[in-house]
């Protein structure tokens, strides 16, 4: 096929255009491009080709070396098996499958019941807290009131008392002002006319300054008195509102305090049982840090010296593995093997406390020895009746209680 084409190539790169007509010129132009199009066709179909004769290729290796030996590997198991032996195989699989079918149905019943609870509670902590953010509007807009009423208040008695004063000098100015004394006659009766006209007239100058005295004094005295009462009693329900707020506050502070220390006591004794199995010769725990620094003097679980959760600033664990108190250490003193005990440790008790409904370890088992990679399998196959463990390993521990299992092979750069 290339001979074919060099040879057309090269008669077409001959000088022997010149001597055709326009119409001959025309149609060799068409059949070049014609060869150049199948050329390149050709080309595509070569490549094609190629690929699918590897392709094949492949396939039938994995065929003859693959399926056709576990094709007759089956056949042989086939032969061997009896019908009688096949039908009660084929039953107790049918009632293992029933059984797994009634499992999945329970769980999966289980897990409506807790999304339809989760729902639930989910539905209450949205609308206490929304009226908890009410009340707390409402307790702020009550202070601003209380604010602006102690400032009016406060006014208000001070006006008061300025007006109290004022009456009393005007009533004592109005006495004296009032019914002549008895003596009044005699104490004038020889006074000279021009001195009785100075005393008029220093009697009208008195007079003058208190001209601008407010005749509706009493009135308004009343008046501001009868708000005074009014805001008092305003104070006093606003007192108890706010009294009221302090008390449901104080009540769900406690709500959150008790929920965290019953959680914390039950995930602490959950580790300690966890970790024992795991570790027999040792000995772990779990300590509240508290807000007042970060020595060992603070890690505690009494949880009798505090009363709010803000003196809680997160949990520690502090563990030893020959079982000595006084080799316990914390996480950051342990071997990258010892870390990952704790880990599965912590996780194994939130599983106890917390139930999930499956679990998924990726090579836990990987810095572990196998004393303690067998300890790890036994307490994952113990609670493996609560909830489903799905892991990948490079060991046999995990595998002696596995229920199932799949390997998986590398061969021709593919997993199967």
């Amino acid at each position: 096929m290339e001979s074919f084409e060099e040879s057309l190539k090269s008669e077409l790169q001959q000088d022997l255009l010149t001597h055709l007509s326009s119409k001959d010129q025309d149609n060799v132009d068409r059949l070049n491009e014609e060869i150049r199009t199948l050329s390149q066709r050709n080309k595509e179909a070569f490549s094609r080709r190629m690929q699918l004769e590897a392709q094949k290729s492949k396939l039938e290796n994995l065929l003859n070396n693959n399926f056709c030996r576990r094709k007759d590997e089956l056949e042989a198991a086939l032969q061997e098996i009896s019908v009688e032996d096949r039908r009660q195989k084929l039953e107790s699989e049918q009632l293992e499958l029933n059984q797994f079918n009634t499992r999945i149905k329970n769980i999966i019943e289980k897990i409506k019941k807790l999304e339809s609870n989760l729902d639930e509670l989910v539905n209450k902590q949205k609308q206490i807290q929304t009226k908890l953010e009410k009340t707390k509007t409402e307790e702020k807009e009550t202070i601003e009131k209380i604010n602006e009423d102690s400032k009016d208040l406060e006014k208000i008695t001070s006006k008061n008392s300025m007006l109290v004063t004022k009456i009393e000098e005007y009533m004592r100015k109005i006495r004296e002002l009032g019914t002549l004394p008895a003596d009044a006659e005699s104490k004038y009766f020889n006074m000279s006319l021009k001195n009785l006209y100075k005393k008029l007239e220093q009697c009208n100058r008195e007079l003058q300054k208190y001209s601008h005295v407010n005749k509706k004094a009493l009135d308004q005295y009343l008046d501001f008195s009868d708000k005074k009462e009014k805001l008092l009693e305003r104070k006093k329900d606003q007192d108890a509102g706010h009294k009221s707020i302090l008390d449901l506050m104080t009540a769900l502070e406690q709500r959150k305090f008790e929920a965290i220390q019953i959680t914390f006591r039950q995930m602490s004794c959950f580790f300690t049982e966890v970790f024992k199995k795991l570790v027999p010769s040792g000995n772990g725990s779990l300590d509240i840090k508290t807000s007042q620094d970060n020595s060992d003097d603070n890690k505690t679980n009494d949880f009798s010296n505090f009363n709010s959760i803000d003196n809680f600033t997160g949990v520690g664990i502090r563990v030893s593995f020959t079982g000595s108190q006084a080799e316990m250490k914390d996480m950051q003193q342990l071997s990258g093997g010892q870390k990952t005990l704790v880990a599965l440790a912590f996780i194994l008790a939130i599983q106890k406390c917390d139930p999930a409904p499956f679990y998924l370890f990726d090579e836990i088992d990987q810095a572990l020895d196998p004393q303690h990679r067998k300890a790890v399998a036994d307490m994952i196959h113990e609670l493996c009746q609560e909830a489903q463990f799905i892991t990948t390993t490079f060991r046999p521990e995990l595998l002696a209680n596995a229920d199932k299992f799949y390997g998986v092979k590398f061969r021709n750069r593919v997993s199967f």
